[in-house]
Order: structure tokens, then C-alpha cells, then sequence
């Protein structure tokens, strides 16, 4: 269960972040940047560690 857990609280913590810094900084390019980041991240986790 932690195997799912940890990566999903780290993700967590990353969106956490990435907001606090669109929150202070607003503009368009780094709000797609922040956005590819966490798709990207999301994606990692969904994919799983390879077999």
C-alpha cells in the first residue's frame, strides 16, 4: 500500500508547490509549463515503476 502511497503524497506536494509558484508569479507560459509538469508527473505515477 505505501508502494502507492508515498509517490501519491509527493505529487501531492509537488502540485502544492508548482500552485504557491503560479499563485506569486501569474503568467500564461509558466502556468503551461507548471501544467505539462504535472501531467507529465501524473502520468509517471499512473504508469507505474517499469517491469
Amino acid at each position: 500500500m505505501s508502494r502507492r502511497l508515498l509517490p501519491l503524497f509527493a505529487l501531492l506536494v509537488l502540485a502544492a508547490f508548482l500552485g504557491i509558484l503560479v499563485a506569486k508569479v501569474p503568467r500564461l507560459d509558466l502556468g503551461l509549463v507548471v501544467a505539462a509538469t504535472m501531467v507529465l508527473a501524473a502520468w509517471d505515477l499512473i504508469r507505474g515503476p517499469p517491469a
